[in-house]
């Protein structure tokens, strides 16, 4: 396929699902596997790596909230930005030591091509994920902000995000969810995930580059750096030409029937796979 079509692909699956409560790393897997024949584990590696685009996304968007953590970081913010620090350090050490352990595990004991039984594993998380949104927004009446938040909840959004690392499980739902269901008000909830998503993003690279830089380097070489490139541009543009309009349509019921269908899809794709034997 040509660099600059499956670059725009590539970017456009990450720029959008990334805001959303849909697994962005599983859309690229499952786009990088039907387009480029990459395996399971292989495509799971470069949907984590992906993130860069939606990075520098979030960093723009949410610049002033880094100024505040830096500001707090070196002893001059108010009360509010050290608490908003003390969120994203704590959130993000549990993630860490949630998220690399599943990490390695999915890494080191899936192999080969996509076939049934891990296409309907994702296809359950998916919908499961979906469940779990659905109960929180319809179940519980958030009225916290980030000031009433403890460290224990703290902890809790960084378990959320950790079992992010599992493919088809949505960071931004997870975390989002989580913090619902802690009794955050869903405009606040949404920005305290999205902000979230800078260090966990940047940790799930770095991840990647220290356990699995020959999987990267391999994949890189079959998309090329140019699609590389482009795909990160696009990513960067769109998330930030969109992010507010998707944070608003991601807080609509609407985005259930996303979730909903596209777990039911990956369902479907592995059961077809199976009886078939077509990976």
């Amino acid at each position: 396929m040509d660099a600059l079509i499956l670059g725009i692909i590539l970017g456009l699956i990450q720029g959008i699902s990334e805001w959303i409560p849909i697994s962005s790393k599983t859309q690229i897997l499952l786009a990088s596997t039907f387009i480029l024949g990459l395996g399971f584990s292989e495509g799971y590696v470069f949907g984590l790596f992906m993130e860069i685009g939606t990075i520098f996304a979030a960093i723009i968007y949410f610049r002033r909230e880094i100024y505040r953590v830096i500001i707090a970081l070196i002893g001059k913010g108010t009360e509010e930005d050290v608490v908003l620090l003390k969120y994203v350090v704590i959130s993000t050490i549990i993630t860490g030591i949630m998220g690399v352990p599943i990490y390695l595990f999915i890494i080191n004991l899936i192999k080969g091509p996509v076939i049934g039984i891990p296409m309907s594993i994702l296809g359950l998380i998916l919908i499961t994920d979906g469940i779990v949104i659905y109960f929180s927004r319809k179940s519980y009446i958030p009225r916290k902000s980030l000031k009433d938040l403890t460290i224990k909840d703290f902890a809790i959004v960084g378990f959320a995000q950790g079992l992010a690392a599992l493919p088809g499980v949505s960071r931004s739902g997870m975390t989002t969810s989580a913090l619902l269901l802690l009794g955050v008000k869903p405009e606040e909830a949404f920005r305290l995930s999205f902000i979230e998503l800078i260090p966990a993003a940047l940790g799930a690279i770095g991840v990647t580059l220290i356990f699995s830089k020959h999987t990267v380097e391999t994949t890189l070489h079959l998309i090329s750096f140019g699609a590389l490139g482009i795909s990160i541009i696009v990513a960067t543009i769109v998330s930030i030409f969109l992010i507010s309009a998707l944070l608003r349509f991601a807080r609509s019921n609407r985005i259930l029937l996303i979730v909903f269908t596209l777990g039911a899809l990956a369902l479907i794709s592995g059961i077809i796979s199976s009886i078939t034997g077509l990976g």
